[in-house]
């Protein structure tokens, strides 16, 4: 959560949308709120997922071929051998070929997982957990919470204790929550692709996430609510609390969860109970407006005024062809080339009359 939008206190709501008490806000919400780190993890923890598939080993190469070699006028691939038939003579085993091997088959010995950095982890959690808190990211990321009383939602611990699906379905409506699972309803439909036949079916949104201190029966009341998950806070991941990869999950803390995150994470100044030696990131800025900080009177009392000078970068002319430029160098150049000029057209003159020049036949040059 931005620091401009935490608040000191949090109100408890019990299962009848009343309010029954209030939590201080756990430092982790205020903790900096980095996407790419959370995208990142996210990606690499959930390769740890895939099972390994490889092609049989012995594909394309289930017969007898034989290169033909040179000088009879064809490709060098593997042949079919034998006669009397149309796969004979056909080219085989090349990722070229019909009925060949594909290119570079695959194996099943890949390095199909990966570890991901411990601190890298806890920084994502923190972020995704931080971003829980903002109103305005939980709704770009397609819950619905315009009527939810209040955010982040905390509640009392004996929803803990719910054991049918009956009270968990009338606590959400209580809770002006239903609408995210209605949101979820309404999406289910047949998945695109081959995933159809592939044990996938069917395919629908996320809803909202419960994180819970204990199980007293809460994970059987809401596991057939579609959308909805449980999760325990001593349990954090980062494939439910940011699915895809996005920050903004819609949560729904219980109070002993919600307290219990500051003993988890710890503070700026207090360590986590936890996790040894570990305290919560700190923010590169405090206060991230940085038009704002420009403008500000501390720093333009001591930055320079600004320079609004132009210096215009200047032609460098070649002097052999711009009198101008030689002139700047050689102030006598005008009088020679006038004196040239003259010279030449007294030449000119004489040879259009047809008298004849001595030494006519060399001219003095003039530059341009």
């Amino acid at each position: 959560m931005a620091v401009a939008l935490a608040r000191p206190l949090i109100s408890v709501h019990d299962e009848k949308a009343g309010r029954t008490g209030s939590v201080p806000l756990p430092a982790v919400f205020k903790a900096p709120i980095r996407p790419d780190i959370v995208n990142f993890v996210h990606h690499t923890i959930s390769r740890n997922k895939r099972q390994p598939y490889a092609v049989n080993v012995q594909a394309g190469h289930q017969t007898s071929a034989e290169s033909w070699g040179t000088g009879r006028a064809v490709a060098r691939i593997p042949r079919v051998r034998g006669g009397g038939t149309h796969r004979s003579g056909q080219g085989a085993f090349g990722n070229m070929c019909r009925g060949g091997r594909m290119f570079a088959p695959t194996k099943t010995y890949r390095k199909w997982h990966t570890s991901t950095n411990v601190n890298q982890k806890r920084y994502a959690i923190c972020s995704a957990i931080a971003a829980s808190g903002v109103p305005a990211l939980v709704m770009s990321k397609g819950h619905i919470i315009n009527e939810t009383p209040e955010f982040p939602l905390v509640v009392t611990d004996k929803v803990q204790e719910y054991e049918k699906t009956k009270q968990a379905i009338m606590f959400l409506k209580r809770l002006k929550i239903w609408t995210d699972v209605d949101k979820v309803y309404n999406s289910q439909r047949n998945r695109a692709g081959v995933g159809k036949m592939r044990n996938r079916r069917r395919v629908q949104r996320r809803g909202p996430l419960i994180i819970y201190d204990q199980d007293q029966g809460l994970s059987r009341a809401f596991r057939n609510i579609p959308g909805v998950e449980t999760l325990s806070v001593h349990r954090l991941n980062v494939l439910k609390l940011a699915p895809g990869g996005h920050v903004g999950r819609f949560i729904i803390w219980t109070e002993s969860a919600f307290k219990t995150l500051d003993k988890i994470y710890g503070t700026w100044r207090k360590e986590s109970e936890t996790k040894k030696g570990y305290n919560l990131p700190m923010s590169k800025m405090s206060n991230t407006d940085l038009g704002r900080l420009l403008k500000s009177e501390e720093i333009q009392k001591v930055i320079r005024a600004p320079n609004k000078k132009v210096e215009r970068s200047r032609i460098k002319y070649n002097p052999l062809k711009n009198i101008r430029a030689m002139s700047k160098l050689n102030p006598y150049a005008i009088v020679l080339k006038r004196a040239a000029i003259l010279k030449n057209r007294s030449i000119n003159a004489a040879k259009s009359k047809g008298q004849e020049v001595r030494g006519s036949n060399a001219q003095i040059p003039v530059y341009l």
